[in-house]
């Protein structure tokens, strides 16, 4: 099978990205032709048929007025990846798409093209843009579902986009038009959900399309359970940005015999980095980015995980790798992560925002050792069983087939 995977960064930056290549690898691993296609980035490995990639284009970057006229005209819909993928479409002629993330840097417009040639597509849902306008059900720090059944126009009225009244009208725009006026997802013939909770939740908000549950999934290193050399280090990894909750772990460390190692970057890090500075926390450290084999040994060197988002979370591969690792996960009781962390088997779970309660399960992992071995063991079986490659791929196949059965009819 011809599979044309697509994704608006190809490169390891964020869940989306990461999911999206390591779906290519286990399609190619299985035999299947894989072509990718997103965005043109220095960063992205040397892919063939990039000169059809959609133009670079950084969102954050200051520019002049028509520099910023043009990017809001592609969020709405760009010619210019229409035009690439469909050029892309005619040389390979994919037996199916798998899109992922294409909001903003690539647009839905490129669902007429696989529409026009009948091609069959399929959507890994990575967050709630399908019924959100802002895309994280957040407005100022709060859980935020104004949007549901259609009603875009809070987005503006509440400033959600970044406390952007210009920022919240565009995205306001972009989904009546994608949703209102051109209909442009009904292209999609099957959307895959990583969790129970985000397709209940899209459904909730009036989401009335086919969706598949389908977990993430996680390779199995061949590595053995750890051997703890930190045995007061906890770990948080991943994006730094205010909704992943990581300044109410900063409070629940506060003054414990823990030392809290910080991994990742993130428009949230300077803001993070001060408050420890001006609050004389000592036992915070930010170690910046890490992966690959890095990554694995603070992992596996780790106490404990902690997963302290305060937003609707998807399938997060944070709790996933460290599972895998035999390291158990302290995380908060949103989203879909009650559905990875099995409160006293694999890890614990805290209410979302309180650092009190948060603190007081670090204060058990940190007083029973011989649970947290426990804990890790059953967290590693658990991956195993439930969220192995050979499992999640068997599962996928059947879910192109019934795209593709459904474009046949």
């Amino acid at each position: 099978m011809k599979v044309l995977l697509v994704n608006k960064f190809l490169y390891n930056k964020g869940g989306d990205a990461i999911c999206t290549l390591n779906t290519g690898e286990l399609l190619l691993s299985n035999g299947h032709k894989v072509i990718y296609w997103g965005m043109d980035h220095p960063s992205n490995p040397d892919y063939p048929h990039k000169e059809f990639f959609v133009s670079h284009v950084d969102l954050n970057k200051p520019g002049s007025i028509g520099r910023r006229i043009n990017i809001t005209t592609n969020i709405l819909y760009s010619f210019e990846a229409r035009d690439k993928i469909e050029r892309l479409v005619r040389l390979e002629k994919p037996d199916i798409v798998h899109l992922n993330n294409i909001v903003h840097q690539i647009s839905p417009s490129i669902l007429q093209v696989f529409r026009k040639y009948r091609i069959p597509v399929v959507m890994t849902l990575h967050d709630y843009k399908m019924v959100c306008a802002s895309y994280l059900m957040i407005n100022h720090g709060n859980i935020c579902e104004a949007c549901k059944n259609g009603k875009y126009h809070k987005c503006f009225l509440k400033k959600c986009v970044k406390n952007s009244r210009v920022k919240s009208f565009v995205n306001m725009v972009e989904m009546y038009l994608h949703h209102r006026i051109l209909h442009i997802y009904d292209s999609i013939d099957v959307f895959i959900s990583p969790s129970l909770f985000l397709k209940k939740k899209l459904e909730d908000m009036g989401f009335n399309r086919k969706i598949i549950h389908l977990p993430n999934f996680v390779e199995d290193n061949g590595a053995t359970l750890p051997h703890k050399t930190r045995a007061n280090t906890v770990l948080y990894f991943g994006r730094l940005s205010s909704e992943k909750g990581i300044k109410t772990l900063i409070k629940a460390v506060r003054g414990m015999d823990i030392e809290l190692r910080i991994l990742g970057v993130g428009p949230f890090e300077n803001t993070l980095k001060r408050y420890v500075k001006t609050e004389r926390i000592c036992n915070v450290f930010f170690i910046g980015y890490k992966t690959g084999n890095e990554l694995t040994t603070e992992i596996r060197n780790a106490l404990v995980v902690v997963v302290p988002s305060e937003w609707y979370e998807n399938n997060p591969r944070t709790v996933l790798e460290a599972f895998s690792l035999g390291t158990p996960v302290i995380g908060a009781r949103i989203g879909g992560i009650p559905e990875l962390i099995k409160n006293g088997q694999n890890g614990l779970t805290f209410e979302v925002a309180n650092s009190v309660d948060l603190r007081e399960k670090l204060q058990y992992v940190l007083g029973n050792p011989d649970r947290i071995v426990d804990m890790g063991k059953n967290a590693r079986r658990f991956v195993e069983e439930k969220f192995n490659p050979e499992k999640h791929y068997n599962d996928l196949i059947k879910i192109y087939e019934m795209a593709i059965a459904k474009k046949n009819r």
